[in-house]
């Protein structure tokens, strides 16, 4: 192997970005962005859904703002821009409820497929205007405006300095249900809103929701708590008779651990012992601790795991976390840890074969299906292939507009 060819140097990630680009160019569908399986090809059959086509939208964003050279049979600057027009048309046309604001959950050839009003789908729509505005597509302003006001509307709760879940089509009645993934999102989306805008309020929410969640970490062993009930008290018990639900799974999710201590840094440096007190705490219970290497899925609360599947999306997540502590500590563990993370992604999750990354992993670290089939999301991959390489700000949109401008 040459130095060219270490997992996870500059060139191994830029490699990767343009693989990803290229394999996701083709999950493009008349209503949006869909589900792609293993060989590249759309699930036939399948919603489009609203959070998978605004993460490709926010993709190619990043894509036409990066400006790097495509893979040889790779979508060229044009075709990227041309998919990051198309998914915001999406937003703005088959997914947009005319009638009632908001956006659609799923839509098919036939119409909605689901109304629901998901505050986790709903902070990818917020994610993906705000990187089309960086971005300069055409419509994004208008549509992050829009955004911004059902935010604001029906999503966030300033007395809790959190937001609500998901609200029927009408905004009549709210699940009576609270779950910090979709807080996680959304704060990830006040970040980039707030760097798109230039308004300090979406940093200041997105701060706001953060320390929220570290200091329930910091009460349950940097165990972060996944589900509340209307008032916010934790539901410790939530699904343990479906443990492996791919967006509320029970017990400890190990990849949000390590996604929280991105985050967190992101919000504000000086959370960074927050950060790296999750980070050990996910490190700990999840990596290589049932026989094989890997991370596990899922823990219970004493750290013993209970879903041993090994997800794509936490390795990208803990390579960024790494990174990013890397950076604010300058400690050379976090160097280490994000060198033996990216070696396990080529030898395990890299498909070589037919691109992108395996979804899945069974705890033999063999391509699996029990949580996710296919490979339908490149947003974790890419933005693991990317943060090494832009400037540490709030959103990746900026980082790559700062970098292009040579700004710090």
């Amino acid at each position: 192997m040459t130095a060219a060819s270490i997992p996870g140097d500059p060139t191994y990630r830029a490699a990767q970005r343009r693989d990803l680009l290229r394999f996701m160019a083709a999950s493009r569908h008349p209503l949006g962005f869909g589900w792609l399986r293993d060989d590249r090809t759309l699930e036939p059959g399948r919603p489009v859904e609203l959070w998978i086509s605004c993460r490709m939208t926010h993709v190619a964003c990043l894509g036409v703002l990066a400006a790097e050279p495509p893979a040889p049979d790779g979508p060229a600057l044009s075709e990227l821009r041309d998919l990051a027009e198309h998914g915001v048309r999406s937003l703005t046309g088959p997914f947009a409820d005319a009638e009632h604001g908001g956006w659609f959950s799923a839509v098919g050839p036939d119409g909605v497929v689901d109304a629901a009003k998901a505050a986790y789908a709903h902070a990818f729509v917020v994610l993906a205007a705000s990187s089309a505005v960086v971005a300069e597509v055409p419509g994004a302003e208008t549509l992050l405006d829009e955004a911004l006001r059902i935010q604001l509307e029906h999503f966030w709760d300033d007395s809790e300095g959190l937001v609500v879940e998901k609200w029927d089509r009408a905004w009549g009645e709210p699940e009576p249900y609270r779950g910090v993934n979709a807080v996680m999102h959304t704060v990830e989306a006040y970040l980039a809103a707030g760097d798109a805008t230039g308004d300090p309020v979406w940093r200041e929410r997105a701060g706001r929701m953060a320390a929220r969640v570290a200091g329930w970490a910091a009460g349950n062993d940097w165990r972060i708590p996944e589900h509340f009930d209307p008032s916010w008290s934790p539901l410790p018990d939530f699904n343990r008779d479906h443990p492996a639900d791919p967006f509320r799974p029970y017990g400890a999710t190990i990849g949000h651990g390590l996604e929280w201590a991105r985050l967190l840094i992101q919000v504000d440096a000086g959370h960074a012992e927050s950060a790296a007190a999750l980070f050990a705490r996910a490190v700990t219970d999840g990596w290589s601790v049932d026989g094989a290497d890997g991370f596990v899925y899922t823990t219970d609360w004493a750290g013993s795991p209970v879903v041993r599947e090994r997800m794509h999306w936490v390795i990208a997540e803990a390579v960024n976390a790494a990174s990013t502590l890397e950076r604010v500590t300058g400690e050379q563990r976090y160097v280490e840890d994000a060198a033996r993370w990216w070696a396990y992604a080529e030898r395990h999750l890299v498909d070589h074969e037919r691109g992108s990354w395996h979804h899945e992993l069974d705890p033999h670290n063999r391509p699996s299906a029990v949580v996710w089939s296919g490979k339908p999301d490149v947003y974790h991959a890419y933005q693991a292939a990317l943060l090494p390489d832009v400037p540490l700000v709030p959103s990746f949109a900026t980082a790559l507009r700062n970098r292009a401008q040579g700004q710090p």
